[in-house]
């Protein structure tokens, strides 16, 4: 019989989809699980998409996108990030998802090491999995906000290191590391000549005067770094599956040979319809921050409430990271909760090791639903029972 490879075999499965499925069983469910914007598009993207339909440009565009296209991130990237660089660094991907995989295989062998937050979203050990190289774990804790810290880097630098991934601000967290620790581990990098991918899908999510710096733009960067960002998050464009990366030039040339060979290039219409969400009305991006920033202060507020639950107020993206660690493990709470209070979050150990002892929750949905979660759990940490509903 065919077997599947070892690779495939043996890739980490999505914590997050395996609780999604279990949540399929229950009735009325609060779904904080997936993170996703429950805003719609700006009315002004889909028309361009359309146009772009009825003008015919829906064939085969060039493997790094279209022109238009990667000027315009060129310069967004000036614009919003301070990296300034040229069209030709830019190729554009199914997703982030696809920059990060792509980027990965483009800068490592087989057998190298990759430096991974833990806790981080769950794709990227899969990511790694696939190249053929070994994850290496450094720790986001608590005490520092989360924050990535050069001197914890450090110790897990090895001679094998050659890739360290960054995201912030961070899923699960909301942790957004600062400029000044940013450069610290620029520093580091630089030291010991290796490559950085900086995700950076919720750029634009940012509370309490928070500030997002893209560690590409900080100085002696340019050669080190690759920037992977989407248009999912900050435009709520999901289901296009549309995103990029910008690094030197002659690297991203090897990544455009590389994405040929596995998905030829991005669907056209969407190209035509991202330019028009970098460049057109930004109104709704902005609505969305404020109503994301109310929904935090609710959800945060509830959530310390409760009895043995702690939770640091995320400082960017759409999530918090409560410590529910005086109520059991992470998994045995997040299926208590789902079993008890038909509420569907994620336990903190499907992002990591070091997520034991926390729970993610998603606030990009209704107040209502933030509001409700918070009732319920009320009523099973509190009362021991359920609410009437």
């Amino acid at each position: 019989m065919v077997q599947a490879s070892k690779r495939a075999s043996t890739c980490p499965a999505s914590g997050i989809r395996a609780m999604g499925a279990l949540a399929a069983g229950y009735k009325n469910v609060l779904n904080l699980g997936i993170g996703e914007p429950d805003f719609n598009i700006g009315a002004n993207v889909p028309e361009a998409m359309k146009k772009a339909i009825d003008d015919g440009k829906n064939k085969y565009s060039p493997t790094a996108g279209i022109a238009p296209l990667r000027a315009a991130i060129a310069r967004k990237l000036k614009r919003e990030n301070n990296i300034d660089c040229a069209p030709e660094s830019v190729m554009m991907s199914n997703g982030a998802c696809g920059a990060i995989m792509t980027t990965i295989l483009g800068v490592t062998d087989p057998g190298d090491e990759v430096l991974l937050p833990d806790p981080a979203w769950s794709n990227y050990q899969g990511q790694v999995h696939t190249a053929g190289c070994k994850a290496v774990f450094y720790p986001l804790l608590e005490e520092h906000k989360f924050h990535v810290r050069a001197e914890v880097l450090e110790r897990y630098i090895t001679p094998k290191t050659r890739l360290l991934l960054l995201n912030s601000p961070s899923n699960p967290t909301g942790g957004v590391t600062t400029r000044e620790e940013l450069q610290e581990i620029a520093d580091l990098m630089k030291k010991h000549d290796i490559a950085v991918i900086s995700d950076e899908p919720y750029e634009q999510l940012l509370y309490d005067g928070a500030e997002h710096v893209s560690i590409g733009s900080l100085p002696g960067m340019q050669d080190y770094v690759f920037t992977a960002n989407t248009f999912s998050k900050t435009y709520a464009m999901t289901g296009l599956r549309i995103g990029y990366v910008q690094g030197p030039v002659e690297i991203v040339k090897s990544l455009c040979k590389l994405q040929e060979g596995m998905g030829s290039c991005v669907n056209e219409p969407s190209q035509w319809a991202a330019i028009e969400a970098l460049e057109g009305s930004q109104d709704y991006v902005e609505e969305m921050r404020k109503t994301y920033a109310a929904s935090r202060k609710i959800l945060v507020d509830g959530l310390n409430s409760l009895p043995g639950v702690t939770c640091l107020a995320p400082e960017g993206a759409f999530y918090v990271f409560p410590n529910i660690s005086k109520h059991g493990k992470s998994h045995d709470v997040a299926i208590d909760w789902l079993k008890r209070a038909q509420i569907l979050s994620i336990p903190g150990t499907a992002f990591g090791a070091a997520g034991e002892g926390y729970i993610r929750m998603c606030f990009a949905v209704s107040e209502s639903t933030i509001r409700e979660t918070i009732s319920r759990l009320s009523g099973i940490l509190t009362e021991g029972s359920i609410p009437a509903r």
